[in-house]
């Protein structure tokens, strides 16, 4: 793990996929560490239910498990569809999609869930069991805008268009990543864009996003951002990106193994 030091006097942002819990008391004593040593927590493939069991290994509740840790945070849920765990479909409450936590002292001046990849709740038009036999899954970016030390940012976290056993670009990767470009360039300030984009470094999707900024992947020579719990052969899904105006004096990947994926943090 590399030293973590400060960024926008002081403020620290970690972003990981948290595997639905999947990886269950190692990923909640991995908050724990980071309680109230971390300012913003940009988590994906979270799930929340009002009923507390596992699910095809994920926790249907994490949501609520990480929010009861992270106290002194501000949490937000944003649900892309529900009814599925992430292998087919459930006979109770279950949403899916991704979480935001905010340190309670910073100023939040807006909060918006902006759909890149379908809408909410999309159901195919033939009832589908198992999400990998054809569910077309949507998928938004959760946007926030903050004030620190009277300077606005805006912090995004993303969790990308997927494809089974795929990384590459496809149309719809494409037009996903035009989307999130407009969003970011509407705002003029400085800019973190975060999460598990599930592509590889050297595609024309991701070639988009550094049109306009930094690539923490590229820049800082990282190799994989996923765990040693994942088997597959493809290395990288996740990212930071950052705009002019955020001074970066050091990026972690996390060797921790607490999801399939390795958390990632300035």
């Amino acid at each position: 793990m590399t030293k973590k030091k400060k960024i926008f006097n002081g403020m620290k942002l970690l972003t990981l996929n948290t595997w639905g819990g999947r990886v269950y008391e190692p990923f909640l004593n991995f908050v724990k560490e980071q309680n109230n040593k971390v300012d913003i927590f940009c988590f994906q493939e979270i799930f929340q239910s009002s009923e507390s069991k596992f699910s095809h290994e994920i926790k249907t509740d994490i949501y609520s498990d990480v929010s009861k840790i992270l106290k002194d945070y501000v949490g937000f849920f944003a649900p892309t569809f529900t009814g599925y765990d992430t292998e087919e479909k459930v006979d109770f409450d279950l949403a899916f999609g991704q979480a935001t936590f905010v340190k309670k002292n910073i100023e939040l001046i807006s909060e918006e869930t902006v759909f890149v990849h379908g809408k909410f709740d999309y159901k195919p038009p033939v009832v589908i069991e198992r999400i990998k036999d054809g569910m077309d899954l949507p998928r938004n970016i959760h946007c926030l805008r903050i004030k620190i030390n009277s300077k606005e940012l805006l912090i995004g976290n993303l969790h990308g268009y997927w494809l089974p056993d795929s990384k590459h670009d496809t149309k719809q990767s494409i037009k996903q990543m035009k989307k999130v470009k407009k969003i970011f360039s509407a705002f003029s300030g400085p800019k973190i864009l975060c999460g598990d984009f599930n592509l590889r470094p050297d595609t024309k999707s991701i070639r988009i996003l550094e049109e306009d900024m930094k690539n923490l992947i590229i820049e800082y020579g990282v190799t994989s951002t996923r765990s040693n719990l994942h088997t597959r052969v493809e290395k990288f899904a996740d990212y930071i990106m950052v705009s002019d105006g955020i001074k970066v004096n050091e990026f972690g990947v996390i060797n921790k193994d607490v999801s399939d994926h390795r958390p990632l943090n300035i």
